[in-house]
């Protein structure tokens, strides 16, 4: 049994990881409880569009004329990437930048992959989505308020694992689940604090744990392009692009070969950040639910057509890009969406309850102590049987 003096230690951790974090984290609850379907609502709002139902399903229309037509309507501007998704596979994303390697986008366009048809232009850096998902991820801070959340992550993490060593002690004399609804409103929502909060727990310690791993994905991928990649492309950074690439359907089909039984995810073209100006960098995805989350990059020749280097992601980059999706509840569809909704909505309970209580702890229990140990009159054991009372007071 924990003695006394590690019970003190552990709650004074609980309680200033607590207070440091509450604040920020219940933002984070707030603002990623609509992102958990952000792209349900996209299609609500119309800032996405459903594929029409077309005679010839079969049909495949050509990426390169894809390609040309996103070229065409912005020729000032360079094609960054590809991208494919495996829960809309006759759509085609297309993303262009000032240059190719521009750290913002200029448009982001869907096409119909069977008809090549323009289809929509997704609105970028607008609206009210954009503007929670900017508040969740760096609070319009960039990369700075990024890390800041993350260690607010670290913060819950220890406040979580100080919470757990702490509710053995508490519930001691008390049956798991139990309510003490005949007590005060503090010592109720004391009760239902301790209970959503253990009962919780694990989902909480997961999305907890994947948001801080997430916070890192800009020193992460920075990591793996200047090691990793600069390998693969063999410090080719600073060549220009060739002015006779070859055509994207063409190096999209060599990294199908490369790779066979593979999906594409996204496809860099020559000189963006995930490439080198001298090659088209695929990016491949398994067909299962775990290996459609993780990446197989395959370096293409831009001039040749021959796939130079086949890789593996490291570790650290594999750990991201599995804790991107379980954060937001995207393995299972939208029944795991509303389980992570309704989780959500409990860690917003527990994290508000918990202001309530430190609150009304530094208010009403004041007083008590005050009249415990000022009572005119009273001897040294009667000043000590009152402050013991007060002091069982504060912990209810």
């Amino acid at each position: 049994m924990a003695s006394a003096q590690s019970i003190r230690a552990w709650s004074f951790v609980h309680k200033w990881t607590s207070l440091i974090a509450t604040l920020f984290l219940l933002m984070l609850c707030i603002t990623g409880l609509p992102l958990i379907f952000y792209h349900e609502i996209d299609h609500w709002r119309g800032a996405s569009v459903e594929l029409p139902e077309i005679e010839n399903a079969g049909a495949t229309a050509s990426l390169d004329r894809i390609v040309d037509t996103a070229r065409k309507r912005r020729p000032q501007d360079a094609v960054q990437y590809v991208a494919r998704d495996a829960e809309e596979p006759d759509a085609w994303y297309v993303g262009l930048g000032e240059t190719a390697d521009a750290p913002e986008l200029t448009a982001y366009y869907t096409f119909d992959a069977r008809t090549g048809e323009l289809l929509h232009e997704y609105p970028l850096n607008t609206g009210f989505m954009y503007v929670l998902w900017r508040l969740h991820y760096d609070m319009y801070a960039g990369l700075p308020g990024t890390l800041f959340l993350g260690f607010m992550g670290l913060m819950l993490v220890a406040s979580l694992v100080s919470g757990v060593v702490l509710y053995g002690p508490f519930m001691a004399k008390l049956s798991f689940g139990t309510v003490r609804r005949e007590r005060s409103a503090r010592t109720r929502w004391l009760d239902l604090h301790n209970l959503l909060g253990i009962a919780t727990l694990v989902w909480v310690l997961v999305v907890g744990a994947t948001g801080a791993v997430n916070t890192l994905a800009i020193p992460i991928f920075g990591q793996w392009q200047a090691t990793e990649l600069a390998a693969m492309t063999g410090g080719l950074g600073g060549e220009a692009i060739p002015a006779d690439e070859i055509s994207v359907e063409r190096a999209l089909a060599a990294a199908h070969r490369a790779v066979p039984g593979s999906d594409l995810s996204f496809i860099a073209f020559p000189g963006n950040d995930y490439t080198s100006p001298r090659h088209f960098a695929a990016f491949m995805q398994g067909a299962t639910p775990l290996t459609s989350k993780l990446l197989t990059p395959v370096l293409i020749d831009a001039r040749t057509g021959d796939v130079t280097a086949t890789g593996t992601m490291p570790w650290y980059v594999s750990a991201l890009l599995l804790s991107q999706p379980l954060h937001f509840g995207d393995y299972g569809g939208l029944p795991l969406k509303i389980v992570w909704a309704l989780l959500d909505v409990i860690a917003i309970v527990v994290l508000g309850s918990g202001v309530y209580l430190w609150l009304g702890k530094h208010a009403a229990p004041t007083g008590a102590r005050t009249r415990a140990t000022d009572t005119p009159g009273a001897d040294a054991i009667g000043r000590r049987t009152a402050l013991r009372a007060a002091l069982r007071a504060d912990s209810s």
